[in-house]
């Protein structure tokens, strides 16, 4: 099924600036808020949409990719969703705290939370990890061959010394003091009583008698790490690959965020790019032009041969089918030779007096312009 379109579900234009999409969203909540329609799906299914949507269109980074791309920013190969691109070294927010954010609950869960379950997607309180962003440069070669790269980032990892509890080994866990072991606490929004994960404990009802040494408590540590990955053929400047799981570890059982790969391809000295299409510039000798024949010219894949017509001009543009960039889904774009004939800029004596003598015969010597030219310039002489 088609999704909405993001603007449209928040009822703002497309050029909407951060305040306008803030209270768009404000009004879009409380319409469809659970509170307010108990028992109606619909309206619980739209609060979730518009929710999605505002997630989407207040980051800078993930609005640009929805305005580029759509939906199929954030799905991945098989079509299922995809938490998006994050920022570098950061994530996506779950999209459950974005109500508690507007009106002030804060702390990472709340009414959101209540009725819909869960305070980050982990269990007994656990937080999801965050999605990473890696800037990857590659040649124009690679991307038009493909290739596997490894890569090296710092991330955050589950701790091993206490193996994601974030509790020195030996130590226990105790009743949490702030929520007394319910795992949340009642907060004013306003107009709206609710209840929201406790931040002390982060919705497990419990705390840690004795914090980790080696992570402090929180259950992860940094950590440099390598990773092989996969760039087809095919790719440019602005494709982005998700690697999943890849991306920073969850918190107290939370699952891992996913690392996307963005691309640049690097500028070539001889071709440029026009969608799959390669576009270069080759000299070639006026005698060549004159005559006739045939050149070798360089492709990505090697050389191809090139037929030169008797009497080419200047700035004529010749296609190689098939020897542009393979596409994603299939398929390769062209290679498009535009040959730019040479004149002399000196001349042997032996090779003057031919080119003289050629003057002479062909009348150049007495019109130097062509008759074209001079027929529809005359009238200006």
């Amino acid at each position: 099924m088609a999704q909405q379109d993001y603007y449209e579900l928040l009822g703002v234009e497309k050029g909407a600036n951060e305040e306008e999409l803030k209270k768009a969203y404000r009004k879009k909540a409380v319409q469809y808020h659970p509170d307010k329609n108990p028992g109606n799906k619909e309206a619980e299914e739209m609060f979730k949409k518009v929710s999605e949507a505002y997630e989407v269109l207040k980051d800078p980074d993930k609005r640009a990719a929805y305005d580029r791309y759509g939906h199929a920013a954030f799905q991945q190969a098989g079509g299922a969703s995809a938490r998006g691109p994050g920022g570098a070294g950061g994530g996506f927010h779950d999209p459950r705290d974005i109500f508690n954010d507007i009106f002030g609950g804060g702390g990472g869960g709340g009414i959101f939370d209540e009725m819909f379950g869960g305070g980050g997607g982990g269990r007994d309180g656990g937080r999801d990890g965050s999605d990473l962003r890696y800037d990857l440069e590659i040649s124009l070669e690679e991307a038009a061959k493909g290739l596997e790269k490894e890569i090296t980032f710092r991330k955050a990892v589950t701790c091993e010394r206490c193996n994601g509890n974030g509790a020195e080994p030996g130590s226990k866990k105790v009743t949490c003091p702030t929520c007394k072991g319910h795992g949340q606490v009642r907060r004013s929004g306003g107009i709206i009583t609710f209840t929201q994960t406790c931040p002390t404990c982060g919705g497990s009802g419990q705390k840690i008698e004795k914090a980790c040494t080696a992570c402090r408590g929180e259950g992860r540590t940094a950590k440099t790490t390598k990773l092989n990955v996969r760039i087809p053929a095919g790719v440019e400047t602005g494709s982005r690959l998700r690697s999943s799981g890849n991306g920073e570890a969850g918190m107290a059982g939370g699952q891992p965020g996913d690392l996307y790969i963005v691309l640049t391809v690097r500028d070539h000295e001889l071709f440029e790019r026009h969608g799959n299409d390669l576009f270069c510039e080759i000299p070639i000798k006026f005698t060549l032009a004159t005559l006739g024949g045939a050149l070798e010219v360089p492709t990505l894949f090697g050389k191809a041969s090139l037929k030169i017509p008797a009497g080419t001009q200047s700035g004529t543009t010749f296609r190689l089918k098939g020897k542009g960039m393979p596409g994603l889904r299939g398929g390769a774009g062209d290679q498009l030779v535009r040959v730019q004939v040479e004149v002399p800029q000196s001349l042997t004596s032996e090779q003057r007096k031919i080119l003289e003598e050629y003057a002479r015969v062909s009348g150049d010597a007495d019109e130097p312009m062509s008759k074209s030219f001079f027929d529809k310039a005359k009238k200006f002489f």
